[in-house]
């Protein structure tokens, strides 16, 4: 009886390609992968999933040995997304009675989208995202810094840094005075000494004019 089957192909490059089987039989299953041999071509890895209301089991046959440069380039889903693969690989689907059925491109990625954890949809994030409520629209906007942001120990409005900044530096302007002022007096009074010094040695005596 003619049992005709679709699989996937994944060539060495990484390229998936869809393969309609008008007979298939497993134990021929290599030579759709282009190997001349069975040896080593064998059942790697089987994943139980859940999609679209049926249950599949995905099978990987593939080889790990093989030719250097010939190594299988596609990233399967894990357990063995770290394992190497030589030449062309397949992969086939069986229902929840054990019995494969046709695996089509469309449904492999969801199943591969599933056995990765599911993908984030950055354009629906963005979306969430611009939906996302204000948590500050409500607060009162003496209570929030001229750019949006609510006031607190951490974030500060530019203006009130501004007048801080202004006021410190009037303050260093006043003790910057206050030392000028020190200085001139200072140097005043190291006039005024002299001044003094100069007096007193002009009033000299001359003692031998008395005594005549």
């Amino acid at each position: 009886m003619v049992h005709p089957l679709n699989i996937i192909i994944v060539e060495k490059t990484g390229i998936l390609k869809s393969l309609g089987i008008k007979d298939f039989k497993e134990e021929d299953l290599f030579k759709k992968c282009g190997f001349k041999k069975t040896e080593d071509f064998i059942n790697q890895h089987e994943w139980n999933v859940k999609t679209g209301g049926k249950k599949y089991s995905i099978v990987v046959y593939a080889k790990t040995d093989g030719r250097a440069n010939s190594e299988n380039k596609y990233d399967f889903p894990p357990p063995i997304d770290n394992k190497l693969f030589f030449g062309n690989c397949a992969i086939l689907a069986k229902d929840d009675t054990q019995t494969y059925v046709d695996l089509s491109l469309e449904l492999w990625e969801q199943i591969y989208e599933k056995l990765f954890g599911g993908f984030e949809d950055l354009a629906a994030t963005a979306l969430e995202d611009e939906l996302e409520e204000d948590e500050l629209a409500n607060v009162p906007n003496e209570f929030k810094t001229k750019d949006g942001y609510l006031k607190d120990g951490f974030v500060v409005d530019s203006s009130d840094t501004d007048d801080e900044y202004y006021e410190t530096n009037d303050i260093n302007n006043d003790l910057e005075d206050d030392d000028d002022n020190d200085d001139e007096e200072e140097d005043e009074e190291d006039e005024d000494d002299e001044d003094i010094g100069s007096e007193l040695s002009e009033e000299s005596y001359d003692y031998d004019s008395d005594k005549k």
